[in-house]
């Protein structure tokens, strides 16, 4: 049955069905397989439908909606001026601004591909004009953008707090440290990159301008505030925080700013509403998979075909980041996540690990991979918002795929680097 299931899936992706088809087929193989028919159909119904039910799913759209509003409206413009004010002019400021935008915009949408089209379509011109290769640029820019999976709030943390139960709190708390680690990291090559091939700085502002820009960047600024203050300072959940962003940037890009009319809400609603169909029905897809194979104890079956069964903790952590890296190389990031956590969870259970550490290796994975060649969705992002070829896409990724990677392996080393603020807000 599994080998029917996954042929089914290979064949309907390689003559080009949306992954919703592939997903929904194989879990009703699967159900034929083993109840002989479809006279219990209702009962794979339900699954469909206990796969959205959670209320914690309620988040997606209304973060989602909060990205699209910000990124039509004037947040990302403000959030950028005020970076590339403070450190547009040391060496390889540009690219390092470039990166912390990324992770600031992040915080605030919680979408890559937001973070791509926000950040990247007013920066990418302007490292170009600075003299770096247009090869660095992209791969920067979404390489940077996958710090949003990290940040808080992460839609990829969301869905797995669902799938396996995980406080979603925790997990966007958790985020938290591996996302700074990364910018890190990323600023280090900007600076070593721009050294080495000459790359001219920008002029420096002066400090009324630098203070000019924090105050334009005030407003833009609450997100963060209103997501990680108000959810660890008690006052409302991830959902409700969601519900708040909503409302704030209605307010802000509607009211505050004027960057959008009340008649390009319905535009905004009607686009979230379209990327939210889509999500759900992966979500709902995924959750009858899942029982599917979690019945038919395929996860047992592979983990002991593969002889993870007395694996150590860290050699279950290794198993792990490879199995996601490579499924997010090839396949949307959110279908990996419902297919593979439901796998790996009785491994993670009987080796003692932290959901919280797991979720946070597993959502860096999703990163890598959504930026990884030859399908990471990120590059198709990129390729079409910025119109370049995929080869040239993808030219500049390695140095950055590397240390995502040394990212995901100083977790596993030092786990403290996630869950240090966990343990400090929670324990």
């Amino acid at each position: 049955m599994t080998a029917i299931m996954v042929s089914t899936m290979i064949v309907l992706l390689l003559l080009g069905f949306p992954m919703m088809i592939p997903l929904i087929v194989a879990a009703f193989i699967g159900f034929y397989s083993m109840f002989g028919g479809f006279d219990q159909m209702d009962f794979m119904i339900q699954q469909f439908m206990a796969g959205i039910r959670p209320t914690s799913l309620i988040a997606v759209p209304m973060f989602i909606l909060a990205a699209d509003i910000m990124t039509r409206g004037h947040s990302a413009d403000r959030l950028i001026d005020m970076v590339m004010k403070f450190i547009g002019h040391v060496r390889g400021g540009l690219a390092i601004s470039t990166a912390t935008a990324c992770t600031l915009f992040g915080a605030v949408s919680g979408s890559t591909q937001a973070t791509v089209v926000a950040v990247g379509s007013p920066l990418r011109p302007k490292m170009l004009k600075a003299g770096y290769k247009d090869s660095f640029v992209l791969a920067l820019i979404i390489n940077a953008s996958d710090i949003a999976f990290l940040i808080p709030p992460s839609i990829g943390m969301i869905i797995y707090g669902v799938v396996s139960n995980t406080s979603i709190s925790e997990l966007f708390i958790a985020g938290v440290g591996p996302g700074l680690l990364i910018l890190g990291m990323f600023a280090l090559y900007s600076y070593i990159y721009a050294c080495i091939n000459r790359v001219p700085t920008e002029e420096k502002a002066s400090w009324p301008e630098r203070w000019q820009a924090v105050r334009k960047a005030i407003w833009p600024l609450g997100f963060p505030v209103i997501i990680v203050g108000g959810i660890y300072g008690g006052i409302f959940s991830p959902t409700e925080a969601a519900a708040v962003c909503v409302l704030y940037a209605v307010l802000l890009e509607f009211i505050v700013f004027r960057a959008l009319k009340p008649a390009e809400l319905y535009k905004i609603a009607k686009s979230t509403g379209l990327i939210t169909a889509v999500v759900f029905i992966l979500v709902a897809a995924g959750a009858a998979f899942s029982w599917i194979i979690s019945f038919a104890q395929i996860p047992q079956t592979i983990i002991a075909s593969l002889g993870l069964a007395d694996a150590s903790p860290s050699g279950v952590l290794i198993a792990i980041c490879i199995a996601f890296f490579i499924g997010c190389m090839f396949v949307d990031p959110i279908v990996v996540i419902l297919v593979l956590v439901p796998i790996f969870a009785p491994l993670v259970a009987s080796a003692g690990l932290d959901p919280v550490l797991v979720g946070v290796l597993i959502t860096l994975q999703v990163a890598i991979g959504s930026a990884t060649p030859p399908f990471g969705c990120d590059i198709f992002t990129a390729i079409a918002i910025f119109r370049r070829p995929y080869i040239e896409v993808i030219k500049g990724t390695p140095p950055f795929v590397f240390m995502l990677i040394l990212a995901a392996a100083l977790l596993i080393i030092f786990p403290q680097i996630s869950l240090f603020l966990r343990d400090l807000a929670f324990g």
